[in-house]
């Protein structure tokens, strides 16, 4: 699988299809399927308890594997969720960034389907895991 989007793409891409995305997630690495991202958390992303929210860690992942598929896949804006399974495994705390380490295992002509892992800080244990499937839309003729 070769390389189609790099950090500096992903992160130019992002800005211009996915403000919003481009605005709360920093692309910190890329390569063939796989990208990592990082959200700085913030008061808007905890829950009551001090802990950072299901919905907040749901779109790191949700954004992680887009990144991951966009850097085999090339520029595809209309990408998207199919389906999403994530087990929260521990309480991340509050004050610590979040990053997540997206891989993905097949891409298909119709489907690409991978995990993302979500980690707290510098701890080494997931705080999270994500098994993700997104729809690829079907490629239009001359296409590459």
């Amino acid at each position: 699988m070769e390389c189609r989007m790099d950090r500096e793409a992903l992160t130019a891409f992002l800005a211009a299809e996915f403000p919003q995305a481009a605005r709360q997630f920093t692309v910190l690495e890329a390569g063939p399927g796989t990208a990592v991202l990082r959200l700085d958390v913030a008061e808007e992303h905890l829950r009551p308890g001090g802990t950072v929210s299901g919905p907040a860690m749901f779109a790191l992942a949700d954004v992680a594997f887009y990144a991951a598929v966009l850097s085999a896949l090339g520029p595809e804006a209309l990408a998207v969720t199919t389906g999403c399974s994530i087990d929260f495994m521990r309480k991340p705390p509050a004050g610590m960034a979040l990053r997540a380490e997206a891989r993905l295992l097949k891409l298909g002509r119709s489907l690409a389907v991978g995990d993302v892992f979500l980690m707290s800080g510098d701890e080494p244990a997931p705080v999270a895991r994500a098994s993700m499937t997104y729809a690829i839309p079907p490629r239009r003729a001359g296409a590459t």
